[in-house]
């Protein structure tokens, strides 16, 4: 079960709040071990700033950066994500239940109608 007073689930959830954060990790999801460079090519913000984008996401153990030579390749960390998956999970779970009783409120309510207009 997840802790929900996890400092690191709301630290999770922070970093991916941000719009530039989550692009950049689906574009690691979709290819695998980018170099800097090529992470930031297809953004229109300048280098600097993509750099302070993975600090955050470092920081926050979403990526692993490694270093060959003088190139320095991104990826994202495996089960990285875990702690906010599982969370919102068991809010799937729980809305799901709750909208399937209102769904058949709604219809018992509308059966009701149509019985009394009858």
């Amino acid at each position: 079960m997840v802790n929900y007073s996890d400092d690191r689930l709301d630290r999770i959830f922070a970093v991916l709040s941000d719009r530039t954060r989550r692009a950049i990790l689906a574009r690691l999801a979709d290819r695998r071990g980018l170099s800097v460079s090529e992470l930031a090519e297809p953004f229109p913000i300048k280098l600097p700033a993509v750099m302070k984008h993975l600090d955050v996401l470092d920081d926050a153990g979403l990526i692993r950066r490694s270093k060959t030579g003088r190139t320095v390749t991104v990826e994202i960390a495996a089960g990285s994500l875990k702690a906010a998956v599982d969370w919102l999970q068991l809010c799937e779970q729980f809305w799901s239940v709750s909208l399937e009783r209102l769904v058949d409120y709604a219809e018992a309510k509308e059966r009701t109608a149509k019985a009394r207009g009858r």
